[in-house]
């Protein structure tokens, strides 16, 4: 299991990049970007952030995040992001 060091800085900036599973020859995240848009939407319904900068390129994504003042909580958020957004594509979808 990996050993990351993250620092959590509550109300901070945040730069990720988020990979597909299988990235070869995949345009997925392109192919489906309504629906991406839509998990992030409900996403900050809940769990609000401001999004300072967003790529998303066929098979991976990176984003600039800035938190609410007191919240490090950026990983609840990918997880409900990426769960929402797997849910919502067709079931032949790998």
């Amino acid at each position: 299991m990996s050993n990351y060091r993250r620092y959590r800085i509550p109300g901070g900036t945040y730069f990720f990049t988020v990979n597909l599973l299988e990235r070869q020859s995949n345009d997925l995240l392109i192919r489906h970007i309504d629906t991406l848009r839509e998990a992030v939407k409900q996403t900050r319904k809940r769990w609000p952030f401001h999004i300072d900068a967003w790529v998303v390129l066929p098979d991976h994504l990176h984003c600039v995040w800035t938190l609410p003042d007191g919240d490090e909580d950026n990983a609840n958020r990918w997880r409900v992001i990426k769960q929402a957004f797997s849910k919502a594509l067709p079931a032949t979808t790998r």
